[in-house]
């Protein structure tokens, strides 16, 4: 089983290794963003952007209020740093 945990895109880093800054629950880390770049969607425009992280790779973009929720239910299980 894959677990998405969701986080927001806050800055972009090495772009041309599709790399962004992504801040999941507080810790901001470093996130490839190669699998949800395209010409509709280029680097920039993802800043801002709510994406499921799995593994360190952003996988797909999401509204906020499923972000919201699925960490409401990861809190609600521990599994979110105190």
């Amino acid at each position: 089983m894959c677990l998405g945990i969701p986080g927001r895109i806050v800055a972009l880093g090495d772009e041309a290794r599709a790399l962004a800054s992504v801040d999941v629950a507080g810790v901001v880390r470093e996130v490839n963003i190669a699998c949800i770049v395209d010409e509709a969607h280029p680097p920039a425009s993802l800043v801002g952007a709510w994406v499921l992280v799995h593994v360190g790779f952003a996988m797909s973009v999401i509204d906020a209020e499923e972000a919201a929720r699925t960490l409401a239910l990861l809190d609600e299980e521990g599994e979110l740093p105190p």
